[in-house]
């Protein structure tokens, strides 16, 4: 199966993206499912899964006090601005599994960093090795090389924020049934993809403003 394991939806406050949209994007990526992560929200993953369960997994994309950490298969909330060990523990709570997005991304202030990241490796379930919205592909490459050190599985995701960027990186790997075997199917996929153009973030901008102003 292909899957993009990093998507926002129009509930996440810089995202315009409908359902209607991105399974429009899913279908001409020959895409499988996509995770939605929306920023410190599940709704929009809810809602997109009680529509089409067998094409998304629920996630949350968690601003923690040191940077993003993703949670899948959640069923509630993580409350944004926790410790980043704290919401780890929170995702393996409810039965979730925690990861880090973009984790050194040198452009984003949201992005854990190495010494962060050394420090949680332990407890985490798994990287993003590539996340399509990075600038500079060494970035992704040095995350890739630190989950393969560690041992830990490496996701890809295009950190979509618009329909027409969803697909853009992705996992083929085996189909799984659920949270107990999404792990191993991780680690034996293959990840594919390319980068987005930097303009994209200029899409996440618009759309920021455009939802502050509570336009449809």
């Amino acid at each position: 199966m292909r899957i993009d394991l990093h998507c926002h939806t129009r509930y996440s406050g810089d995202s315009l993206t409908s359902f209607e949209g991105l399974l429009h994007w899913m279908d001409r990526r020959r895409l499988d499912r996509v995770a939605i992560t929306d920023h410190d929200c599940l709704e929009g993953a809810l809602e997109f899964y009680a529509r089409a369960p067998d094409r998304i997994v629920v996630g949350e994309e968690v601003a923690t006090a040191e940077g993003d950490l993703i949670g899948l298969f959640l069923e509630e909330s993580i409350p944004p601005g926790l410790p980043a060990a704290d919401t780890i523990a929170l995702i393996h709570g409810q039965g979730g599994l925690a990861g880090a997005s973009h984790p050194l991304d040198r452009l984003r202030r949201e992005a854990l960093g190495v010494e962060v990241l050394e420090s949680l490796h332990q407890s985490l379930d798994f990287v993003e090795v590539f996340n399509a919205r990075v600038t500079f592909p060494s970035d992704n490459r040095r995350a890739r090389e630190l989950a393969v050190r560690w041992g830990l599985p490496g996701s890809a995701g295009s950190d979509a924020h618009s329909p027409f960027e969803v697909g853009r990186a992705f996992v083929e790997m085996p189909g799984f049934e659920g949270r107990h075997d999404f792990l191993d199917c991780l680690a034996r996929g293959h990840v594919g993809g390319r980068l987005s153009s930097p303009l994209v973030h200029l899409v996440s901008r618009y759309a920021k403003a455009r939802n502050r102003l509570g336009v449809r």
